[in-house]
């Protein structure tokens, strides 16, 4: 039996996906406020737990052979770092010990590649840069650090846990949606009216799935492996979305400094509008970062190998014509 939190989520329902297509048999770990539809009439066993309440956890992971740990509040607006400590950290805590409890043989976890330290420009980030909430810009990515802390100190003390840092994901089966799947709606909708200089790396949601697995499998106990893509610049993101859904791209590009300026007004536009953030000062930012990545070692040891970018964005814009989204 595998135990999966997070299951509901964009890489967790691929990952649910990928694994019965191995003959895995699931159980998936659901709060009770949480919307199921990504996992609706898939043959997985379904438990009510919460990351906060760690009796749930021990009940869900008896009899576990692994665990993989992807449930998390993934925010990119301001003013959200107590719920993202309390879900984040604590709730990683409490997976860490209900897995002693239940002496799970093998834990995965979902950390980003936010929460590594930024080298340089020019610099490739890899596995060697460390995990420092105080060197990581943003509340999520500091929330992240320190949850892989918590990981990495249970390894010292004899867990056998696995960590894996996917980039940006972008793909089909998105079902909420993601930042990257709400922009290829607003820009099939004809509301994006205008690009911005920068880009970053993205993977695919289901390679990313892939190297979830892999890393159970193959990966050594303690090591973390990052998982990523290609770069790619917003722009071009714009003209493959053009290719794929009819719509004409913008062709002007706003500078990062004037996109930065807009930004310190879109915490407010979101709320009043309740649509989902797609462009804050910590996205912007994000943009203009380093985001020369290396996947070399996930290749190297566990055989991962993402697919061409354009692949997912053609297969992500056809899941949501699918879906009755475009």
């Amino acid at each position: 039996m595998i135990v999966i939190t997070g299951a509901t989520g964009h890489i967790g329902n691929v990952l649910v996906r990928e694994l019965l297509a191995r003959g895995k048999q699931l159980r998936l770990v659901i709060p009770r406020f949480e919307d199921s539809t990504p996992v609706e009439g898939l043959p997985a066993e379904r438990v009510e737990g919460d990351l906060c309440d760690p009796d749930s956890l021990v009940d869900a992971f008896k009899g576990a052979e692994a665990v993989y740990h992807l449930a998390a509040v993934v925010s990119i607006m301001p003013g959200e770092r107590d719920l993202l400590h309390r879900v984040n950290v604590v709730g990683t805590r409490n997976v860490v010990r209900a897995c002693r409890e239940c002496r799970v043989p093998r834990l995965v976890y979902t950390s980003t590649i936010h929460a590594i330290v930024e080298p340089p420009q020019g610099t490739a980030i890899d596995e060697s840069w460390p995990f420092d909430p105080e060197r990581v810009v943003g509340d999520y990515a500091k929330s992240k650090a320190e949850a892989t802390l918590e990981v990495l100190d249970a390894v010292k003390t004899g867990l056998d846990a696995v960590i894996v840092c996917p980039t940006g994901v972008l793909g089909p089966y998105d079902f909420r949606p993601s930042e990257m799947g709400q922009l290829f709606l607003d820009f099939a909708g004809k509301k994006v009216k205008g690009g911005i200089e920068g880009g970053y790396d993205f993977a695919d949601v289901r390679d990313v799935a892939i190297g979830h697995i892999l890393a159970c499998d193959s990966g050594r106990t303690g090591e973390v492996y990052i998982l990523s893509g290609e770069w790619i610049a917003v722009s071009d993101i714009m003209l493959l979305l053009e290719e794929y859904t009819g719509v004409r791209a913008p062709r002007g590009k706003a500078p990062i400094w004037l996109a930065l300026i807009g930004a310190v007004f879109s915490p407010l536009y979101y709320k009043l509008t309740r649509t989902k953030p797609i462009f804050t000062e910590y996205s912007i930012r994000t943009l203009a970062s380093n985001a020369q990545v290396s996947c070399e070692k996930a290749r190297r040891e566990l055989g991962f190998s993402p697919r061409p970018l354009r692949e997912s964005v053609a297969d992500a814009v056809q899941w949501f014509k699918d879906a009755g989204r475009l």
